[in-house]
């Protein structure tokens, strides 16, 4: 950070629209500045490695590779990095993997532009922060009775999880994540046997009921 203490954001969405009006919303704040944009994962990646910014604000869905495999590249290549997604996926299994790969922040679209900016706020201060609506809807997820069958898997195991129910073949899976077809095959088995369902029809079904977005 600089000495004049100002927060350096990266801002991640696929929309440019978007990502205007969240730099026009932080950077009301004097010590916001936007320093980078990006609208697909492989450039944010690149962009976060060159730039080194105090904050990245992504969304989890782009072209190609997902949110979440980029937090998991970024935090895999700085361990502080201090991500916050701002996302319309209000499913708090999604928002548990996005914390277990390392954000610090989750805040949904649903909420005031305020809430956004307070977040990074907090994150900046070495807090996590969750927008009121996903703070409650993790804290019953935790309190319901067996509890959600998708914490079964691994955070790759639910980023594959997510793509098949979304409809994506395993190769184009497997040159999203840079894995060969039959890893992702073989992971797709797996899945199946921790989930205990015997068809993409009942992976789906099972989805649907937890409210994971397709």
């Amino acid at each position: 950070m600089s000495q004049a203490a100002t927060i350096r954001i990266m801002l991640v969405d696929d929309h440019a629209i978007v990502r205007a009006g969240f730099r026009r919303l932080l950077e009301q704040r004097s010590e916001f500045r936007v320093i980078a944009e990006a609208a697909d994962a492989e450039r944010a990646y690149a962009l976060y490695l060159e730039h080194h910014p105090d904050v990245v604000v992504m969304d989890l869905s782009m072209p190609g590779v997902s949110g979440l495999d980029t937090i998991r590249r970024i935090i895999g290549r700085n361990a502080d990095a201090k991500i916050v997604v701002f996302s319309m996926h209000e499913d708090a299994s999604v928002a548990e993997r996005a914390i277990q790969l390392g954000a610090r922040g989750y805040v949904t679209k649903s909420n005031a532009p305020e809430v956004l900016a307070a977040a990074v706020a907090e994150v900046v201060a070495g807090r996590l922060a969750l927008s009121p609506d996903m703070a409650q809807s993790i804290a019953m997820l935790k309190l319901s009775g067996d509890g959600n069958p998708l914490q079964a898997l691994s955070a790759r195991e639910f980023e594959i999880f997510r793509l098949l129910v979304s409809g994506r073949p395993a190769v184009e899976i497997a040159k999203m994540l840079n894995l060969s077809a039959k890893t992702v095959a073989n992971y797709h088995t797996l899945i199946k046997q921790k989930l205990n369902v015997q068809s993409d029809v009942e992976l789906v079904l099972l989805a649907q009921r937890q409210n994971v977005v397709l």
